[in-house]
């Protein structure tokens, strides 16, 4: 059965946009059904929060994939992705990274477990993770909301700094 799954990618250390293309590309060769088309979201910066001063601003961004992975394989390949890419197994919470992939969702699943939860917890209430996503899914309605991501983004009540396009094309 092909699942649809939501990631976001996301980059504050190293070559920012070369890591979230590297990711975008690893993730579409090993887990992606063939031949399914993956939706691209543009590049965002986005000012760090809780973090460390001096921290660099982060590279945001979503893509969305078929796939016939469940979401704990996803989550497993997600990890050792970001790993192959540089990032330690082990790393303070908010520290810089090269690459941060997170599952928001998996079609319609819910699911809660100590290492996943989907739909991620705090997607609804983050504007650098609305916002692309918004740009290649619109009408989405995740589970447990009645409204689609469109209109989240539009309602969003945060303290975060606006964000700012980076690219469209990446």
């Amino acid at each position: 059965m092909e699942t649809k799954y939501g990631l976001a990618l996301g980059a504050n250390a190293g070559a920012r946009k070369l890591q979230l293309r590297a990711a975008r590309e690893l993730i579409r060769r090993e887990l992606a059904t063939r031949n399914s088309p993956v939706l691209v979201a543009p590049i965002y910066i986005t000012t760090p929060v809780d973090c460390e001063p001096d921290t660099r601003s982060f590279y945001n961004t979503c893509i969305e994939i078929a796939s016939h992975h469940s979401p704990t394989t996803v989550l497993a390949h997600c990890q050792e992705i970001e790993h192959r890419l540089g990032r330690p197994p082990s790393h303070p919470r908010n520290a810089p990274r090269t690459i941060d992939i997170d599952i928001l969702y998996a079609d319609q699943i819910i699911l809660e477990s100590p290492e996943l939860t989907i739909p991620h917890p705090r997607l609804v209430c983050r504007r650098f993770v609305l916002e692309p996503l918004a740009d290649i899914r619109p009408d989405l309605t995740l589970p447990g909301q009645a409204a689609p991501v469109s209109s989240l983004l539009k309602n969003l009540a945060s303290s975060e700094p606006p964000i700012e396009l980076k690219a469209h094309e990446w």
